[in-house]
């Protein structure tokens, strides 16, 4: 059954066509769907959450999520002082560093493409290969990674801290109730606080909010979503995270290096996804299902940011995934749907803090 099927052409309303939450007042020609149509994509999608859970034994405070920020900033949970967590992750860009795969401390690059921070706390798993269960333990890895931030042992990290009285006096009020508040566990979860932070609607939530609001869609996004749907792009990109809940074989009707041009690792071989976490020959090629919030932002695209352009992933995502062929016309349809995920950041969060 098709998602869109009846159309009404509105030429006059005064809502934003850009990013975000923005409703600006021009003309632009929307498309209504259907009481019936919006309530089958209210099914299949949801609304994301205006915010996001905090865990019980990370319980958010004001000043948790101010030290997360800190940290997430600053160069000091580096090795040598290179990188911070926002230098993969810019907050201004969308989370992302819009590079296929990202340098660490030293100059050398990871084998992942580093997926946004933006609503990255309703994510079922974090990373490609899902070997963290949350934000929390996600902004540890990391650290001790010799390739990213390369600091030698959790010891290294309490005592560069330690170093700073600013630092301590700020975990001291994030975590009160802690005999020891400075510790690398704690790190990890101040700069989870913050992530679980970074929630961002889009237009298409404005269209999942309420039926009388479902002219938020141009004629060609409509059309979009309908051919969305048509590709079988649902099947792994549902929920109000358009995906981002389960893991997914990589070429289902083919090896994915051959049309995404992956190189093989230093290892030898092709990236084998969540084999590399679990060591099953049963999960190999798996991946998480990306999210497709900021899709149109987050360029490179997969795991190993082989593909530049959107058009080009979407056409090869409907090929290995679906065994469908899309014309230039649904490509074209489709990712024009998926710019009404794109959201406005509040341009106050992508500015560092002032460091102690």
């Amino acid at each position: 059954m098709r998602l869109i099927s009846t159309l009404i052409i509105c030429t006059v309303i005064s809502f934003g066509c850009s990013s975000g939450g923005s409703e600006k007042s021009n003309k632009k020609e929307y498309q209504k769907v259907t009481k019936e149509e919006w309530q089958m994509a209210k099914r299949m999608f949801g609304q994301q959450p205006v915010k996001a859970d905090f865990k019980k034994d990370n319980p958010y405070n004001e000043a948790k999520v101010k030290l997360g920020q800190m940290l997430y900033h600053d160069t000091r949970l580096s090795n040598d002082g290179n990188i911070s967590c926002n230098s993969c992750h810019n907050l201004a860009t969308f989370g992302v560093d819009n590079l296929p795969t990202s340098p660490g401390d030293t100059g050398v690059n990871g084998e992942r493409n580093s997926p946004t921070v933006y609503n990255a706390a309703f994510d079922f798993v974090q990373f490609w290969d899902g070997r963290a269960a949350d934000v929390e333990e996600q902004a540890l890895g990391p650290i001790l990674n010799p390739v990213e931030h390369g600091m030698t042992s959790e010891k290294q990290v309490v005592s560069r801290l330690s170093e700073v009285a600013e630092y301590v006096k700020l975990f001291k009020e994030a975590f009160p109730n802690e005999k020891k508040p400075l510790t690398f566990a704690n790190v990890g979860n101040a700069i989870g606080a913050f992530e679980r932070t970074l929630i961002y609607p889009s237009r298409f939530d404005r269209f999942m909010e309420k039926e009388t609001s479902s002219f938020l869609l141009t004629a060609k996004e409509a059309q979009g979503l309908r051919d969305f749907q048509e590709a079988g792009c649902t099947t792994c990109h549902s929920g109000n995270q358009l995906g981002a809940q389960m893991y997914q074989k990589f070429g289902l009707y083919g090896d994915y290096w051959t049309m995404t041009g992956s190189k093989k690792l230093a290892s030898g071989h092709y990236d084998e996804g969540r084999k590399d976490a679990t060591g099953k020959d049963s999960d190999k090629y798996f991946f998480k299902v990306p999210s497709l919030r900021n899709i149109t932002k987050t360029a490179p695209y997969f795991h190993d940011g082989s593909v530049a352009k959107l058009e080009d992933a979407i056409k090869i995502m409907a090929k290995l995934q679906s065994n469908k062929d899309l014309n230039d016309e649904q490509v074209s349809n489709i990712a024009a749907f998926l710019k009404s995920l794109d959201s406005k950041i509040d341009e106050a969060i992508t500015k560092a803090p002032v460091l102690p």
